[in-house]
């Protein structure tokens, strides 16, 4: 996504700016062609033979050089940029832009470039909510600019509010959803569940099952750098909410069922990767359960304890067969009507087995109607539930199979996404 991408990161004089750094290093470790210009004010804070380092390239700085070169510089540099990024953005440059004013190589260069601008405010909370400044934003969003919102938390003050420098992952984000945007998902809206759900027994135990989430949220950040509009409905992860993504979080089968109905209705394509529990307790208790307790139903003198299990739903097949009729209303299916969806929504499913993969596979694709399953070898150390790594079978409705080998879960959630562009048509 960022390899060989060019791009601008302007440097403010804020104390933030020794985490832009971080950013800077980042992207050049991503690959990324990354060119650094410094207001003179920033330079008081960070070196530019640090942030030189992290980019392997100069660092430029002053537009009134004797040798007048910058002037040619501040509008090649315009020229080449697909993407400027000023961090950490200060009021002062807020102000600067917002009005157009070129006094420094940074806002000569964001006058002149034709790239999209992306700030990530950081400044005291007050001088934040200012009415100046958010006019300014204000002015800036209007005119297309992409603004990361700061963060509440710790100031260098030593006061608690907004105004806190987006985190490296954050502004990663934004800057992979701004240059993805006009990708091969733009305007499309799919809907991706991750993570698996938890049955609960009492207020404390669940039943639930190993999935880590990452298969379904690298899904959900891949088509948000092609430039679709992303709803991720999540179990319990321990995993960051990708930025730019509209996230719901559920806990059992029945939530995630009522979600994804809700929101299909003008989706393009549901990627249901979340490893739904098959079973969940008929009922849960109100208060948790005592090994001694022999009062609660299915628990016996000796401290055991049976648990009664009923199906959960499986929300593919039960889709499946609420729009066997074209999901006219009045569609029912096990007594849930049909969601009434406003184009032909593109069907994928997941597979973890630990047995007769292919077999399974090819089973469950028929079963569930869908355009495509994706089925994996949960039983393998390089593949499945909270590895980095997955090794999947893709199996098509018109009866192809492949076999793709070993690779990071961000290649085969790519993998995924390659084959279901063609099928929005």
């Amino acid at each position: 996504m960022l390899l060989n991408r060019r791009i601008i990161v302007g440097i403010c004089g804020g104390i933030a700016s020794y985490k832009a750094v971080d950013l800077v290093s980042k992207l050049q470790q991503a690959g990324a062609i990354v060119d650094v210009i410094m207001t003179e004010h920033a330079e008081e804070f960070v070196r530019p033979l640090t942030f030189a380092t992290m980019s392997h390239r100069r660092v430029y700085s002053d537009l009134w050089e004797a040798s007048g070169e910058a002037a040619e510089t501040h509008i090649k540099l315009a020229e080449e940029a697909e993407l400027l990024v000023i961090v950490p953005t200060t009021a002062n440059t807020i102000a600067k832009l917002a009005y157009g004013l070129t006094d420094s190589m940074l806002t000569a260069v964001a006058l002149a470039t034709k790239a999209p601008l992306l700030l990530a405010p950081a400044m005291h909370t007050n001088m934040y909510t200012h009415p100046a400044t958010q006019a300014n934003l204000a002015t800036l969003r209007e005119r297309g600019a992409f603004i990361v919102e700061p963060e509440v938390g710790r100031l260098a003050s030593g006061e608690i509010g907004i105004g806190r420098f987006p985190e490296t992952t954050t502004l990663l984000g934004a800057i992979q959803q701004v240059l993805g945007r006009k990708g091969d998902l733009a305007g499309r809206r799919v809907i991706v569940t991750a993570g698996g759900t938890q049955e609960p027994i009492d207020p404390v135990r669940y039943i639930g099952n190993r999935s880590s989430g990452k298969m379904g949220y690298n899904l959900a950040i891949e088509a948000r750098d092609r430039g679709a509009h992303v709803i991720l409905i999540s179990g319990p992860v321990a995993l960051p909410a990708p930025y730019g993504v509209e996230l719901h979080q559920v806990e059992t089968a029945l939530q995630m069922r009522d979600i994804v109905y809700a929101l299909i209705t003008d989706a393009d394509a549901l990627i249901m990767s979340a490893a739904v529990a098959d079973f969940r307790p008929a009922q849960a208790a109100t208060q948790k359960i005592k090994k001694t307790d022999n009062k609660v139903a299915g628990q016996h003198e000796k401290g055991e304890l049976s648990i009664h299990l009923v199906p959960n739903p499986d929300i593919l097949a039960e889709l499946a067969g609420l729009l066997a009729d074209g999901g006219h209303a009045g569609a029912q299916h096990d007594g849930i009507s049909s969601p009434q969806l406003k184009r032909r929504l593109i069907r994928v499913g997941f597979a973890a087995e630990t047995e007769h993969l292919i077999e399974h596979g090819r089973a469950k694709l028929q079963k569930k109607q869908l355009d495509m399953l994706v089925a994996n070898d949960v039983s393998r150390s390089d593949s499945g539930f909270g590895t980095d790594t997955n090794k999947v079978l893709i199996f098509h409705a018109n009866g192809d199979m492949e076999d793709l080998p070993v690779m990071p879960k961000t290649g085969v959630a790519a993998a995924i996404w390659d084959r279901v562009v063609p099928l929005l048509g």
